[in-house]
């Protein structure tokens, strides 16, 4: 647009001439999805135990009326579903990531769209308000989520429990793969590269941390390909649990 002879963007979004906007869509697609999926599956309350199997939306199950109780720390008063009382620790631990803010201020607010795109709100404040500021929560959300890992590494040992002994079965390499890709995520991401080498004057006075802190280095330069990959694999392990469940398929046993 020409003024006074000069190209102005003031109502112009972009000059791109690429297609700028897949991958927002692409993000709008794959997390919406997503969100649609392990929402209706947590609010279920039913085919998340398929024995020995327990799908990650429910651990650890921690009320006293749950199919597989691992920790009954809620009585039997609880009438919800118990992935409510645990899938708000991995949610908020998703939501508050470093990539995934990227991704979703970009293909869901628009806050750009893209690079070299213009911004759909004028007053955008950046993370300095509520509800963003919230996202400062993100260490303790991996925490917590670390807590989480943990039980799900604890339903891979159980996965090798069947009624007649030791076993390996398609299910049990399901939740062993999963267990795999979101321990990557959490150990991968920024918080916990800053837990491991943050506070140091020097990192060579800790060599320990130091070698530490390298490993995780080289996993969050994958961080983004992970969240990815392991958001998938987790809502595929939830799905094989449940068509286990509910008859649909039945688990082949390897040994």
């Amino acid at each position: 647009m020409e003024k006074n002879g000069t190209l102005t963007l003031e109502n112009v979004r972009t000059l791109r001439q690429d297609l700028w906007w897949l991958e927002p869509l692409a993000v709008v697609l794959g997390l919406g999805s997503f969100i649609v999926y392990t929402t209706w599956a947590a609010l279920q309350n039913a085919h998340y135990y398929a024995p020995p199997y327990l799908s990650p939306f429910y651990s650890p199950c921690i009320s006293a009326n749950c199919t597989h109780v691992t920790v009954p720390l809620i009585g039997s008063w609880w009438n919800l579903s118990p992935a409510i009382l645990i899938l708000w620790i991995p949610a908020g631990f998703r939501a508050t990531c470093y990539y995934y803010r990227k991704a979703y201020y970009r293909a869901f607010f628009w806050l750009p769209p893209a690079c070299a795109v213009k911004d759909v709100s004028r007053t955008y404040t950046g993370e300095t308000r509520f509800p963003f500021i919230l996202q400062n929560m993100h260490r303790y959300f991996f925490y917590l989520a670390t807590i989480v890992v943990a039980f799900l590494w604890w339903d891979v040992i159980w996965a090798f429990n069947f009624p007649n002994g030791f076993g390996i079965g398609i299910g049990t390499l399901v939740l062993l793969v999963n267990a795999v890709l979101l321990s990557l995520y959490s150990f991968s991401c920024h918080s916990c590269r800053h837990f491991c080498g943050g506070k140091l004057h020097a990192l060579s006075a800790a060599p320990g941390r130091y070698t530490i802190w390298r490993l995780i280095s080289g996993w969050n330069e994958r961080h983004m390909q992970i969240a990815w990959v392991s958001l998938i694999w987790v809502a595929v392990t939830d799905l094989y649990v449940r068509l286990l469940s509910m008859g649909v398929i039945q688990d082949i046993r390897l040994i």
